[in-house]
Parts: C-alpha cells; structure tokens; sequence
C-alpha cells in the first residue's frame, strides 16, 4: 500500500479470494490505514444513487481519503453505461493515488461482458495492471470441500 499497488485475485468461486482480500483489509486497519470494502454491485449501486441525488461529489471525495479500496465479486453482475462510467471513474482516480484489491473469477478477455464498451474496458484493464500483482486461486470450492450435502451423499 506503501506504493499505491494493487491485487487482483483471480480464481474459481469459493476458492478463498474474498477471504484473503478481507485478511487484508483488516491487517491494514490495524496499521491504521482507511481501508472499504465493496461488493462491486454494491458501489456501483452506491456511485448510481449518489449522481442521481447530487452526492456524488462527496461520495467521490470519501473514497478519495481511502488507502485501501476493496472491490469483491468483480464482475459477478454486468453494469449499465452509467455504472461502468462511474466505476471507471473511481478505478481511475485510484491510480497511482491509492490501492485496489479486486477479487473475480471472470478472466479480462471477458470483462468487455462487463462493462459493454471496448475502450473503457481497455482503459480500466490497462490502469489496473500496471501496479498490480496477480494472485491465481487454483482450487476447488472451499465451501464444496465442506458442504454437508456433500457428507450426506457420500454416506
């Protein structure tokens, strides 16, 4: 954080990336850093509500004052013209100012599915991988491994 660089974690669901990214969120508030974590339906949702009622400003200006800014389920959920403009908006105004932590399971080949406009999306992918590290999870579901429908199939 030091550095304003970000991870990206990659992976299948319940592989552990939401856990990790919590980890650490909440080591970095006991450095007492300004850490918000985010489901990414639920910024965007915030970002949305926010330009239509004017306070989009101060919503902006709060995030701004972050250290760590954490996106979970990112691109779980596709987003609207206005939610992806929005959106890019704060990835961009990240850059170089603060981290990211973004969690998905969606490769970026994919993510113009998310954002349905080819050079906001090679502009965020672009802006987000330049200081960013990439944590692969290749694993099976965590959740799966220890689902008590799978103990009482098997017995």
């Amino acid at each position: 954080m030091d550095r304003n660089e970000n991870l990206i974690l990659y992976g299948r669901n319940g592989a552990g990336k939401s856990h990790m990214a919590t980890a650490v969120g909440v080591e970095a508030c006991m450095q007492g850093k300004k850490v918000r974590f985010y489901k990414t339906a639920t910024l965007v949702n915030e970002l949305t509500d926010a330009k239509a009622d004017g306070s989009l400003t101060k919503l902006l200006k709060r995030l701004s004052k972050l250290d760590l800014l954490i996106c979970d389920e990112w691109g779980y959920l596709p987003f609207d013209a206005e939610g992806s403009q929005l959106l890019f908006q704060v990835i961009a105004d990240c850059y170089e100012k603060r981290s990211l932590i973004i969690t998905t399971n969606i490769e970026f080949s994919k993510w113009n599915g998310i954002f349905y406009d080819d050079q906001l999306t090679a502009a965020l992918i672009d802006r987000l991988v330049h200081h960013s590290h990439l944590i692969v999870f290749d694993r099976d579901s965590w959740r799966f491994e220890h689902s008590l429908m799978k103990d009482s199939a098997t017995k």
